[in-house]
């Protein structure tokens, strides 16, 4: 039997026999590693350590101590929730139960659960962790595996899809329960140290709403109690901090059933944030040369036919019939860009020719899938796409990361990092995915920057960088992408003349340093709090009269301060009200003003952080608002030396 080389994550390259599986390399590194060995990730996908290696993967080994285990045990949570669902509810029938990044999930069906019945059901699950049953895997020919699932349509559906050329499939029993699954899995029940079932809802098979209508049960798991409270604390945080709950109260933004799912209505509050972090992308932009462009919200279907969104993305498209045409809103800006692209000629010395637009674009998102502004059906991008040299890609593609990171510091946000490589729907040859995924994987290796790789998670014409915000919360959302792109420039036949005065091909970059607006607008609501920094925030300054005789000298200071977003609390309150008022809407800076302070002509300054300062002078502040604003900070701070 031939030997192959499979590559560790320092670069260093193993050789095992053909057919070596995960453990096996794990033991041909060391013993020791070879025991402790739970799973491994191969080119970015986490698998049992008893599955075989190929020729040339990407290997990386998993023991309790990697950041995956957490993963590993929360699939084998998963598996207990089921076997004391069917110990409790035997009618059950069991569909898929992945882990998630919070914890996994189980959808299931025939039988009748409400939020009341999870307690049982986590008693029971108690009792099997307790038990510490062995988790083992077995395998099982494709007949004997149909047979066991006679009466579940779901679990066939499974068989004769996705492992419809395996003719053994794995199993994973643990005492009277088995599962059809791939893994991985822990050794045993006992090695779960907390768990959590969490809440109910709907689902469907699939994910498609014309599919059967399933039950899921949302579940948590962690290695102690301790780190379980820990979660449960954060996610009490994270109820207070849901942006569609502070969306309404702030006034923010609004989602209503009468005007469509997925669409949403900004309110003024909402609109001015909106329109900063416009004027602050449109700043960076240009700053790094790109031009601006806009393009249409529907095109006809025969640009997206060229594109290649048709075939791959026409499920997800709106559709429209105008004169026997057929017309789609657009899902993407990028064709819009190569046409304005195509429309003169370039040379090479032109190049890199560098667009940007914040284009509002339009995804069928299933109904069920909608989610406040984290899934809807429309959404604007700050698209730029560009339009290089292959000898520009390096550099243009570190200017974009340097630019993302720069919003990303603006606001305080941590970056994970992440390679996306081929998904199974693409289009192009091998070796132009060969070659953009080497491109991609150079710049980050010279760049120093950290990164896992997503296999698969690519976009249909190109692999891309994917940037994750964390949040205050420590919680990971999707965010801006570098998308390079060898395909779209060659349906389109663009060109440019090159120093030889012949055709040569463009390679095109598709980037966002948000991603998209209503992400990136949830992202730092719950960031914040719906404490945005003053440079952000829809009303900046809130002047707090004492009584209705400071009205004038209230007017006076709103004109004086009229660079900035100043209102004036009116209402016959007490000051302790109005006061509260302003810390509820989260205003930075409130000013109250007295008979003293309007002889003086001062005005005494307050935060939200309850934070006071008596005598400033008008001057004073304006100047400190003007220089917090310019320079972006992420918190005010002119009362930061009375802590």
């Amino acid at each position: 039997m031939s030997d192959i080389a499979v590559i560790l994550p320092d670069g260093t390259e193993l050789s095992v026999e053909e057919g070596a599986t995960v453990r096996d390399a794990a033991f041909a590194i060391g013993p020791g590693l070879g025991k402790d060995t739970v799973a491994g990730v191969v080119d970015g996908e986490l698998v049992d350590k008893e599955t075989p290696l190929h020729d040339g993967a990407n290997l990386v080994i998993v023991t309790d101590q990697s950041d995956e285990y957490l993963d590993v045990l929360r699939h084998s949570a998963a598996h207990v929730f089921a076997q004391a669902l069917q110990r409790l509810h035997p009618e059950a029938k069991l569909t898929i139960g992945p882990w998630t990044d919070d914890g996994f999930y189980y959808d299931v069906t025939s039988v009748d659960l409400e939020q009341e019945d999870l307690e049982a059901i986590e008693d029971e699950m108690r009792d099997i962790i307790e038990a510490d049953l062995d988790i083992e895997r077995v395998l099982v020919d494709r007949e004997e595996a149909l047979e066991k699932y006679a009466d579940n349509p779901y679990k066939r559906d499974i068989l004769e899809d996705e492992a419809a050329g395996d003719d053994e499939l794995s199993f994973y029993q643990q005492g009277e329960f088995e599962d059809l699954c791939k893994g991985p899995h822990v050794e045993s029940t006992g090695e779960i140290g907390a768990v959590k079932l969490l809440n109910i809802s709907a689902a469907y098979w699939r994910g498609d709403e014309d599919n059967d209508t399933l039950t899921r049960v949302y579940g948590t798991a962690f290695e102690s109690e301790s780190d379980l409270e820990d979660f449960l604390n954060m996610r009490e945080e994270a109820k207070e901090r849901d942006h569609r709950k502070l969306g309404q109260e702030l006034n923010l933004f609004a989602i209503d059933e009468t005007t469509g799912p997925g669409l949403p209505l900004y309110q003024p509050n909402g609109k001015r944030i909106l329109d900063e972090l416009a004027d602050y992308a449109k700043q960076l932009n240009l700053d790094a040369g790109y031009d601006p462009v806009e393009t249409p919200h529907l095109f006809r279907t025969e640009l997206w036919k060229k594109s290649g969104h048709y075939e791959n993305y026409v499920d997800d498209m709106f559709l429209l019939d105008v004169n026997d045409e057929e017309y789609g809103l657009k899902p993407m800006n990028c064709p819009g860009h190569a046409t304005i692209f195509d429309q003169q000629s370039w040379s090479y010395r032109d190049l890199p020719v560098r667009y940007f637009e914040d284009g509002k674009v339009y995804r069928k998102e299933q109904r069920g899938e909608l989610s406040g502004l984290s899934r809807v059906w429309s959404f604007t991008i700050d698209d730029g796409h560009l339009f290089v040299r292959p000898d520009q890609i390096e550099d243009e593609i570190n200017l974009i990361i340097d630019n993302i990171l720069t919003v990303f510091d603006t606001f305080g946000l941590d970056a994970e990092v992440a390679l996306a490589t081929r998904p199974e729907k693409s289009v192009g040859s091998d070796e132009i995915w060969e070659q953009a995924e080497t491109q991609l994987r150079a710049v980050l290796d010279d760049s120093g920057i950290d990164y896992g790789i997503e296999a698969g998670d690519g976009a249909f014409y190109g692999p891309k960088i994917d940037f994750a915000f964390k949040d205050a919360l420590g919680r990971k959302w999707d965010g801006p992408t570098v998308q390079l792109d060898f395909n779209m420039p060659d349906r389109f036949d663009l060109t440019y003349t090159g120093e030889d005065n012949e055709d040569h091909q463009p390679v095109m970059i598709h980037r966002a340093l948000y991603g998209s607006y209503e992400r990136f607008f949830m992202v730092l609501i719950e960031h914040f709090d719906g404490k945005f920094p003053f440079w952000l925030a829809p009303e900046q300054v809130r002047i707090l009269p004492i009584s209705d005789d400071q009205l004038g000298y209230a007017k006076k200071l709103q004109y004086e301060l009229g660079d900035f977003r100043v209102d004036i609390e009116d209402r016959s309150w007490t000051l302790g009200r109005k006061i509260r008022e302003a810390q509820t809407d989260r205003v930075p800076y409130m000013v109250i003003v007295g008979g003293d302070e309007e002889a003086d002509g001062t005005i005494s300054v307050r935060d939200r952080k309850e934070r006071e300062e008596k005598d400033v002078s008008v001057e004073a502040f304006r100047d400190h608002l003007r220089s917090e604003y310019d320079e972006k900070r992420p918190e005010p701070d002119f009362l930061a030396d009375e802590e």
